[in-house]
């Protein structure tokens, strides 16, 4: 409602009555207006009434839900289900254009609004949790796999000679299929153990660059977050030897925002050298559904060109949902889950030891990982293989998830 609005009502009911519920409107305005003009996460969260009217004030923008609208194209945000469109705030039309992921679409300005309000939102928050020089990003919907392979691609056609990406070793599977599916051929780079902790052989790396030309390497592949005893690579040494010999650098952050040592390391690496691009989740980050990925980086006309690689137009979904999720927790809210994720992660470390301690196994020494712990499991035996299978079985059914080989066990906020 507007102010003519308003005051038609007021011949209707009391004006003192109508001004006082206009009021309370302008409340819900003021935040709305604010986000629009700063483009931060507010500090504190909203509530879901203001959420609601501004979802709403967008959709209204789209030209799908025009009161009258006639649409006589292929795409005119046509959907059956009643309870999809209400599903999707009546999101229909999808973020981009089929030429760049991060355009504006004539046919849905408030789509196009939410986009890049998210952008920015995510923006703001990757620089608070500490990586304050990163000059853009976007999110994209597909997940840390996919999104790394159009990294990539990206790099492709500036290098178009190179056909091999260095490879600190990592045992994911979406990390190898990444580079796999962009039609690399992946350098593995096996780690080296020093005290508990594999740990980045820069030896090794620099070894391989020298051997294979930097030409023919289209970038060195590295990781932060990771499962232990692996620990995130050493960025900022990395980052110095892709600066020296003019190599990109795109790094695997998947669940690294909630980690301030992992922030941290890439906001260094980009400081005394090399970082190109970094990848993470935002299901492991913030709490949503699987599904999507920021892309973020350094230099903003290579993060512009990783968007416009994207073929055809993308699913909003993602973007709704990190949307919603920040509006809800504020600055100061996400800032509480990665403090409480700190304290749990050391609760469950000491607790761990002295688990360990009992049955005569030990809780490994990976000061370097702040994410996930390791325990040995040696008392075992002989048959090892299937009693880690039978006790991943009873972890399970107990309603423990995540356990990796070796009791690998990872902290995530929430």
């Amino acid at each position: 409602m507007n102010r003519e609005s308003f005051a038609a009502g007021e011949r209707l009911v009391s004006p003192a009555y109508v001004r006082q519920g206009c009021e309370a409107r302008r409340s819900h305005e003021h935040l709305i207006r604010l986000l629009l003009e700063k483009g931060k996460c507010p500090e504190d969260g909203w509530d879901e009434s203001t959420l609601e009217l501004f979802l709403h004030e967008l959709a209204i923008m789209d030209s799908n839900n025009f009161l009258g609208n006639c649409g006589v194209g292929e795409r005119e945000g046509r959907v059956a289900s009643a309870l999809v469109a209400r599903r999707h705030y009546r999101f229909i039309h999808g973020i981009g254009r089929s030429g760049d992921i991060s355009a504006v679409q004539p046919k849905a300005a408030g789509s196009s609004l939410l986009n890049k309000i998210t952008n920015s939102l995510v923006l703001d928050i990757i620089k608070l949790a500490g990586v304050p020089t990163v000059t853009n990003c976007f999110v994209v919907p597909m997940a840390t796999g996919m999104s790394l392979t159009l990294c990539f691609l990206t790099l492709r056609h500036k290098r178009p000679k190179a056909k091999y990406i260095i490879w600190p070793r990592i045992d994911q599977k979406s990390c190898f299929k990444s580079m796999i599916t962009a039609g690399f051929e992946p350098v593995v780079i096996e780690n080296v153990l020093e005290g508990d902790e594999l740990r980045t052989d820069l030896k090794a790396v620099e070894a391989k660059v020298r051997e294979l030309g930097p030409d023919s390497i289209l970038c060195v592949h590295s990781t932060t977050s990771c499962f232990a005893p692996r620990v995130p690579d050493r960025l900022e040494e990395l980052a110095v030897i892709c600066a020296n010999y003019g190599i990109p650098h795109i790094v695997n952050n998947a669940y690294g925002v909630q980690s301030s040592k992992c922030m941290h390391l890439i906001q260094q690496g980009a400081r005394v050298g090399r970082i190109d691009a970094f990848v993470q989740s935002l299901d492991k980050n913030f709490m949503v559904p699987v599904g999507g990925a920021i892309i973020a980086g350094f230099n903003d006309s290579f993060i512009q060109e990783i968007s416009k690689m994207y073929p055809g137009r993308a699913s909003a979904s993602p973007s709704l949902d990190v949307l919603i999720t920040l509006l809800s927790l504020g600055s100061n809210g996400y800032k509480k889950l990665l403090k409480e994720r700190k304290e749990m992660f050391s609760y469950l470390s000491s607790q761990l030891k002295k688990l360990s301690e009992n049955y005569n196994e030990r809780l490994l020494h990976t000061p370097h990982n702040p994410i996930s712990l390791a325990v040995t499991l040696k008392t075992l035996g002989e048959h090892q293989d299937r009693a880690i299978t039978q006790l991943g079985s009873m972890l399970f059914t107990r309603q423990v998830s995540g356990a990796r080989y070796m009791l690998s066990l990872r902290v995530h906020h929430g």
